[in-house]
């Protein structure tokens, strides 16, 4: 009797357990399931944040992108030489494919797109808008000299440091595009002697 009373007090207390689950919802003990970094049982977590420096180089690839593109196009325009214009024409054409590419990584990294020029680039057009022939020449090749040599660095330095993937192979892919177009500026900069001066 005493044993068959023991089981009886057992099955109660199981049944008012199950029935405490029941009444709050709970199907399942609540620890049992395993539990990931940044996942609960409700589902991923999205909202894990991106690194800082990553967000400022897309964003300053499309800054530049956007500033080059536009010198670009002045060259086309205020140049009186055919390979000035050639030049302006390709750093149209290569900024351009950089921006479409870093878009999309912009996407990844939650950064929205630049739609105006900073400042110091704005202030760069206008004093180039103002001159023309071999002037506009000269001072055109200085700041695309001075400019390409800053991305190389830049491109290079993320390729190594970068902590987004897509993006440390994105800048690693593209360290071998920019050094062939320096050498361009470079071959266009001696044409039109001012290579010393451009490597300032």
């Amino acid at each position: 009797m005493n044993a068959k009373r023991r089981i009886n007090g057992i099955l109660v207390l199981s049944g008012i357990v199950l029935a405490s689950f029941a009444a709050s919802g709970q199907t399942t003990a609540p620890y049992d399931q395993p539990r990931l970094p940044g996942v609960g049982v409700a589902g991923g977590v999205h909202n894990v944040p991106h690194n800082f420096a990553d967000q400022a180089f897309v964003k300053l690839v499309l800054e530049r992108a956007l500033a080059e593109e536009q010198l670009g196009q002045l060259a086309q325009q205020k140049s009186e030489s055919a390979d000035i214009k050639k030049l302006g024409q390709k750093l149209v054409e290569n900024q351009t494919a950089f921006e479409e590419q870093f878009k999309t990584l912009a996407r990844l990294l939650e950064i929205s797109p630049p739609k105006t020029l900073s400042k110091k680039d704005s202030q760069l057009i206008a004093r180039l808008s103002g001159l023309s022939g071999a002037q506009f020449d000269e001072e055109y090749l200085k700041a695309v000299a001075k400019d390409n040599r800053q991305e190389a660095q830049d491109f290079q330095s993320e390729s190594q440091n970068a902590e987004d993937p897509d993006l440390q192979r994105s800048t690693r892919e593209d360290v071998p595009v920019i050094s062939k177009y320096s050498q361009v500026i470079d071959e266009a900069a001696r044409a039109h002697n001012v290579a010393g001066d451009a490597k300032k």
